[in-house]
């Protein structure tokens, strides 16, 4: 694996989120034929190593690693060599440490490799037995203020499926932070009714995937009636899949306000006054009178 003529290449490999089997072959290939691995745990990727018996030599690099570490990876990348970047699980620069070292070789004009695998963002998505052919990934949330709330406003919003990364013990508070934007954004206490799946631990011994309304799912994480410990990723539903009614046709949510809003329009241009076109609406459509309201 000699380097490029603008220098060595950067594989950014990545490797299991639990189950040590789920590595690829060229993944294997790749580790052991660089010189260099930067790891995020080195005594994480040991265990890797030790496994499919990887004699690679390693150093570490993390978030706390400095810019002097950045330095001595890019240096070793310009002398022609190459280097493999693995964090502790899944692939590297997805919440993971490793963007600036990319970044910076790549505006070098330098080659960076990207050796696919397992992801945890996938695997929850997989399964969390939601339609998921449209989604979004939010990593970790702000964990207060305005930026946060910001967050789960959009979130609540998104036509499409969203997996966010959570610690154990703000799993409860998520859950009910993601309940509450949810009907805030539905309009009405039927905006809790939001699917969603709390994934624990895939691919490991303890994996559990509970599912159900983001309501129901706060109220059992906050029970204890979930287990808060392991690696957390929670699926969210698409809002394209909480129904709005017009008539018999079961519509987006967002369309669903959008049609309404048109429809109270038109019935005041007719002389109706607004709140008994409001009313009007509300009775017909089944979306909640106060949500009309502000969005008319």
């Amino acid at each position: 694996m000699s380097g490029a003529t603008s220098g060595g290449r950067l594989f950014v490999v990545a490797t299991p989120i639990g189950n040590l089997g789920d590595v690829t072959f060229r993944a294997i290939e790749v580790l052991r034929a660089v010189p260099l691995v930067a790891a995020e745990d080195t005594r994480l990727t040991r265990r890797l190593f030790a496994r499919y018996e990887i004699a690679t030599h390693m150093v570490s690099y993390h978030a706390r690693s400095g810019r002097g570490r950045e330095l001595e990876l890019l240096e070793h990348l310009r002398a022609g060599r190459d280097l493999a970047l693995v964090t502790d699980a899944g692939t590297p620069l997805v919440s993971d440490p490793g963007a600036e070292l990319a970044s910076a070789w790549a505006a070098e004009g330098g080659a960076v490799v990207p050796i696919p695998g397992a992801s945890a963002v996938l695997a929850a998505l997989v399964a969390s037995g939601l339609s998921a052919a449209r989604w979004s990934f939010e990593g970790f949330l702000p964990r207060s203020g305005r930026e946060r709330r910001d967050r789960l406003s959009r979130i609540a919003s998104d036509e499409r499926a969203c997996v966010i990364y959570e610690a154990p013990s703000r799993v409860p508070a998520t859950l009910g932070d993601l309940a509450v934007a949810a009907g805030t954004a539905a309009g009405a206490s039927a905006g809790g009714e939001r699917r969603g799946a709390v994934c624990r631990e895939l691919t490991k011994l303890h994996e559990e995937v509970v599912r159900g309304p983001l309501r129901e799912l706060a109220a059992r994480a906050a029970a204890g009636e979930i287990t808060l410990r392991g690696e957390f990723a929670i699926v969210v539903e698409a809002t394209s899949l909480v129904p709005g009614r017009v008539g018999a046709e079961v519509v987006p949510a967002a369309a669903a306000m959008d049609d309404a809003r048109a429809e109270i329009a038109r019935l005041i241009a007719t002389g109706l006054k607004r709140s008994a076109a409001v009313r009007q609406v509300s009775t017909s459509t089944g979306l909640d009178r106060r949500a009309l309201y502000r969005e008319d």
